[in-house]
């Protein structure tokens, strides 16, 4: 498989919102990952990561190319700058996962369970997250293009400062999520179960929510808007 093969999907989606390109993710027959620990700009090509403990080895500027991680334990793992490419990702665990200023293209993160992951100024494209829960995820100037949340919880989410083009989030959780000066475009937030949003509701435009959302949201628009609400006498 080549780096940036095209994914499924990039219909019109319900009510004429772009829906997302998912991933299609088909590994090869792999090989098991026997190295015993990961190097900074390793190259990691068709292997199976299964039941590792990666914790706290650097692996920065990594590529991992047709690969499946498989309950593996991540906490203060370094992959700064790393490429994940055409893999699947199940069960991960860890805290402080640092994966900033990566790239992860036609990837699914499936169950993972995972709490203050450094995802600032990466770039996710073609990534659908399945089930799970992350805490405390920082995707600061991050760039989310055709990316899925679905059926995840993810507490206290940080968005501040990234681009965010046809992302969906279906059956998910939003707990205090910060859009603080997010821009959004054919981001589809119907789907979500729970939308708490902490900060920056005023930077909404280009999402599209139901109904009953913006019932939910309506004491947070109006304090952004400076709009006083009593009941009359």
């Amino acid at each position: 498989m080549g780096e940036g093969r095209p994914g499924r999907g990039g219909g019109p989606g319900r009510g004429g919102v772009k829906g997302a390109r998912r991933p299609e993710v088909r590994l090869p027959p792999l090989e098991p990952f026997r190295d015993g620990g990961l190097e900074p700009d390793g190259d990691y090509d068709g292997l199976e990561f299964r039941e590792e403990d990666l914790t706290g080895q650097d692996g920065a500027g990594a590529r991992f190319m047709d690969c499946a991680l498989t309950g593996c334990a991540l906490d203060e793992t370094r992959l700064h700058h790393a490429r994940i490419l055409d893999s699947v990702l199940t069960g991960l665990r860890g805290v402080g996962t640092d994966l900033a200023e990566s790239t992860l293209r036609d990837v699914e993160l499936v169950d993972a369970r995972l709490g203050g992951v450094q995802l600032h100024g990466a770039v996710l494209e073609r990534v659908v997250i399945r089930g799970g829960k992350i805490d405390y995820l920082n995707l600061r100037k991050a760039k989310l293009k055709d990316v899925v949340f679905e059926g995840c919880v993810l507490v206290e989410p940080d968005f501040g400062g990234a681009r965010l083009e046809r992302v969906e989030f279906v059956d998910c959780a939003l707990k205090g999520v910060d859009l603080t000066g997010v821009t959004l475009a054919e981001v589809d937030l119907r789907g979500a179960a729970e939308l708490d949003i902490a900060r920056g509701v005023d930077r909404l435009s280009g999402a599209v929510i139901s109904s009953g959302q913006l019932l939910d949201l309506a004491p947070v628009l109006a304090a952004q808007l400076g709009i006083r609400v009593e009941d009359g006498a």
